[in-house]
């Protein structure tokens, strides 16, 4: 009993904080963004240089911690829920099959240039769940391989680089030949890697809408990891191989796009960036998601606000210059495509087509529960702590149990 009435509390207490965080002004659109890092700083930067404009309904930006949870608790509420969110692409099924979402549909209908032709293929068809439009985008945000240039010298590897794809085999021919201390590449988002090299081998984390983690092709691209470990080429199991890769001592660093700003910042780290390593230069994946504009269902947003919604994404759309400077890849044609753009690094993944078709976004329903399930056992399998059958079988069963959980939760 004792329980339950400190669950009830917590949960009133949930309401209170989340409600407090919403705004009912007719006058101001409440947006909420999971955007707790730097990233939140630049968009602060753009919603004020939006509400400078004058708009007749400003927006107000609300960075939430643990988003998610708290949009679950206000939509059972019915109470507090925001006028606008960002939420990321692999919850666009779940949150549609739930009725949560509403469509862009008026939004888009007062901006027409809020269309398709203007943005990502991949950002845009997202948000399109049998030819209902519920999203517009704002980026795509993607694993992204850095190198160290001084180090591709030294190492006389700088024809790895060539086609703008190292492979396995490339990164294999450096065993035994370099300095103590340094290191091929090191395992910062390996999960990420792991998913790429899913796609590079032409597999999936999903087979008729179940899951399908233990699988031969996981088995195989993890596999082909685990030999580069095995190989003495990785950065150590538990060290910080992302500041190993900043202090000079690592080739490749697997991290992300926005990645570059903090890399830029380190004095005397000379370094470029690629794609993610694969089996073959003529098949990479660079494994993405985008951060999209949604609407949560409400009864409280007005046909005016939607208004205000619509002026706010198109502003963004022809100004989100802001947004490239947090190392994303934006979304809209009008900026990634300006000469502007091509100051940052990640232009480097919209430079041509092939490129921009390297960016994979997964949409699978259950495909966070995957992730979840290889950021928490991937590195152990890797590193030779988990024996790879045993691992694969492990989180086959962890992405089972998760959807049973939301299931009996719904």
């Amino acid at each position: 009993m004792r329980k339950s009435i400190l669950s009830m509390l917590l949960a009133v207490a949930v309401i209170l904080l989340v409600a407090g965080c919403s705004n009912d002004d007719k006058n101001t659109i409440t947006f909420w963004t999971p955007l707790t890092g730097d990233d939140g700083a630049y968009m602060d930067e753009i919603v004020k240089e939006y509400n400078a404009t004058n708009p007749e309904i400003k927006v107000k930006h609300v960075i939430t911690s643990d988003m998610y949870t708290k949009l679950s608790t206000v939509l059972n509420s019915g109470k507090g829920v925001p006028d606008l969110t960002i939420i990321h692409a692999d919850r666009v099924p779940s949150y549609v099959k739930q009725g949560v979402l509403e469509p862009m549909t008026n939004v888009i209908a007062e901006q027409p240039e809020l269309k398709e032709d203007n943005y990502l293929p991949q950002a845009w068809s997202v948000g399109n769940i049998d030819g209902t439009q519920y999203t517009v985008p704002l980026d795509i945000h993607s694993n992204a391989m850095y190198y160290n240039k001084d180090l591709l010298k030294k190492y006389n590897v700088e024809n790895f680089l060539d086609d703008d794809v190292v492979t396995f085999d490339e990164m294999l021919s450096l065993q035994g030949k370099l300095d103590e201390g340094d290191y091929v590449l090191n395992d910062a988002l390996l999960s990420w890697v792991i998913l790429a090299q899913v796609q590079n081998l032409g597999g999936d984390i999903q087979e008729n809408g179940e899951p399908a983690v233990n699988t031969d092709v996981m088995k195989q691209a993890i596999e082909a990891v685990k030999e580069l470990s095995e190989a003495g080429l990785m950065t150590p199991y538990g060290e910080d191989g992302y500041l190993m890769f900043q202090s000079g001592n690592v080739l490749f660093s697997t991290d992300g796009t926005w990645s570059s700003t903090a890399h830029a910042d380190v004095e005397g780290l000379n370094f470029g960036v690629t794609n993610i390593y694969a089996f073959e230069p003529d098949k990479y994946t660079n494994r993405a998601s985008s951060h999209l504009f949604s609407m949560l269902k409400s009864d409280s947003r007005t046909e005016e606000k939607e208004k205000g919604i619509a002026q706010f994404l198109d502003f963004i759309r022809q100004n989100s210059m802001e947004w490239a400077e947090a190392g994303q890849i934006v979304a809209s044609k009008e900026v990634n495509e300006s000469p502007e753009y091509e100051q940052y690094m990640q232009s480097f993944f919209t430079s041509n087509e092939e490129e921009t078709e390297s960016l994979y976004i997964y949409t699978y329903e259950y495909y966070a529960y995957v992730q979840e399930a290889l950021d928490k056992y991937v590195l152990d399998i890797v590193h030779g702590e988990m024996d790879v059958e045993e691992g694969l079988d492990t989180m086959q069963k962890f992405v089972a149990d998760k959807i049973k959980e939301n299931e009996a939760d719904e």
